[in-house]
């Protein structure tokens, strides 16, 4: 790993009126529907929008998926003039519902990151999205600097060199290097939440201002409090799926969540008699490993576990962090865990490095992103400073010296005087939580419910960030956009979901 990827890891975020409502509610409306689309349409108009049937290709795969792809552009800079202001180019894909005729409202993916492009990670998270499309059409939007929406992709230049200290000069020359890999294609002032709201909204009206049903997904989440508060006609409905509050300051509590997380997923193991009979207290061999890397990083080998190219690297507290990050955000990868950093104090690296491998190679666009650097430098930056009390935590105060030293350098974009208020609103909203997230805890959801008069909070025992696929999730999400009374959605059948138990040996957790 070179000294450049724990950056790019670390950027990877009243019962009485309720009884009543529950037996006297007049019968759910069917929304209005809108124009049928045949089933083997070639064609349609949205609006404005013509849209004709398209390919959606599959990273790393010979699948495509089929869809309804449309040009839309939107000015670069609002402000500027309107006849002589630079134009873009946004990548719009539509998934087209089940039913004959689909409901009139549209269902809108808003992706996470910052910096990943709805449109690619489709495939992944289709599944969840099932039951919606029953009567629904989904809308995919590639974000403003992302994925076929202008990316602001700049993959740093690496000469395979490793630092052993957070070298601040080399990250402040890949951002150098980045903004001149971009600026002549890009003013990256422009590419904020603000302005991926209005291109939202200009999309809406570009559709024939159909009301839209927000799914958003973990910076998603950000983008979905903004449009309702900004442009609450447009909204029926939202689904935050690890919130990201709008208080939140982007990467402050990142340190002290993670060290949360991962205390909460060892319990789990040293409760278990096998686990800790094989493992003792893994938060406490997490911390002798991270010790040991500081006074000594060491190198390793692996094979890669897609190509089986062999490969050297060398790992050290900074990218260990980076590495255990991404091992908390699913229970699969969280219950391999305790085993990995046993065999890592054992000299074995390659449980740890090579499961990175899989995990990171989904997230190379994303981590190359300098949309992420639009988004953090002009909405969060002024208002990030390290905490004393992160100084002995995994993570540390690393990732934000690191972010304060980008924004230094990237240019920075406005941001409205009330961007950090709490979204108030009668909307209907859904909010899921996985009680054992790395980066968006519970607790953040408990915290935008203040400003909710009609939504309801679920949160999923063993689960970590972005639960909408898991369990009976997508069916109940579908529920919840079908009727609109989150107040009374029975959830009882997330009670199923628990953590998954953690390997005892590479064969898999105890009998």
């Amino acid at each position: 790993m070179t000294k450049q990827n724990l950056l790019r890891i670390g950027l990877l975020l009243g019962a009485a009126a309720c009884l009543a409502y529950t037996h006297f509610k007049p019968p759910a409306v069917r929304a209005e529907t809108a124009a049928p689309i045949a089933a083997n349409a070639r064609s349609f108009t949205l609006g404005t929008l013509p849209f004709s049937a398209c390919e959606l290709p599959q990273k790393r795969s010979g699948a495509r998926t089929q869809a309804y792809c449309a040009p839309f552009a939107v000015p670069e800079n609002r402000d500027a003039n309107r006849a002589n202001g630079r134009k873009i180019d946004l990548r719009l894909a539509l998934i087209k519902s089940e039913a004959a005729a689909a409901d009139r409202d549209i269902v809108v993916l808003l992706a996470g990151g910052p910096g990943q492009s709805a449109i690619d990670s489709w495939p992944q998270i289709a599944g969840a999205f099932a039951p919606l499309r029953k009567h629904h059409h989904v809308l995919l939007l590639d974000q403003r600097g992302t994925g076929g929406s202008n990316g602001l992709l700049c993959k740093p230049e690496d000469d395979g060199k490793v630092s052993d200290t957070l070298d601040i000069a080399a990250i402040r020359k890949s951002t150098h290097d980045c903004l001149a890999a971009v600026s002549d294609k890009a003013d990256v002032r422009h590419y904020t939440t603000t302005d991926a709201v209005e291109d939202l909204e200009t999309l809406r009206h570009a559709l024939g201002d159909p009301t839209f049903d927000l799914v958003g997904v973990s910076y998603g989440t950000r983008v979905a409090q903004q449009y309702t508060m900004r442009h609450p006609d447009g909204v029926r409905s939202v689904v935050l799926d690890s919130v990201a509050p709008n208080e939140l300051v982007l990467g402050q509590e990142f340190a002290a969540n993670l060290d949360d997380a991962l205390k909460a997923q060892f319990a789990h193991c040293t409760r278990d008699a096998a686990c800790a009979k094989a493992f003792g207290d893994p938060y406490a061999s997490l911390m002798r490993l991270r010790d040991a890397l500081r006074a000594k990083p060491e190198n390793y080998a692996l094979r890669d576990p897609v190509t089986f190219a062999a490969l050297q690297g060398r790992v050290n507290e900074y990218n260990l962090a980076g590495l255990v990050r991404l091992f908390a955000y699913t229970p699969e990868t969280a219950a391999l865990l305790p085993l990995s950093i046993a065999e890592a104090l054992r000299g074995n690296y390659a449980p740890l490095a090579g499961q990175s491998q899989l995990l990171t190679g989904d997230l190379a666009d994303l981590s190359e992103s300098g949309m992420q650097m639009s988004v953090i430098c002009s909405e969060d930056a002024d208002l990030l400073a390290p905490r004393p009390q992160d100084a002995n935590t995994l993570l540390g105060n690393a990732l934000v010296e690191a972010m304060r030293a980008q924004c230094e350098i990237w240019p920075h974009g406005a941001r409205p005087a009330d961007f950090h208020a709490p979204l108030q609103t009668d909307k209907p909203i859904l909010v899921l939580e996985g009680e054992l997230d790395p980066v968006t805890p519970p607790r953040y959801g408990e915290q935008v419910m203040r400003g909710f008069t009609n939504a309801k909070l679920i949160v999923a025992k063993g689960q970590a960030h972005s639960i909408m696929g898991r369990g009976c999730l997508p069916k109940l999400v579908g529920e919840f956009v079908e009727k609109l009374a989150p107040k009374t959605l029975d959830a009882k059948c997330v009670d199923a979901l628990g953590p998954l138990p953690a390997f005892i040996d590479f064969n898999g957790s105890s009998p």
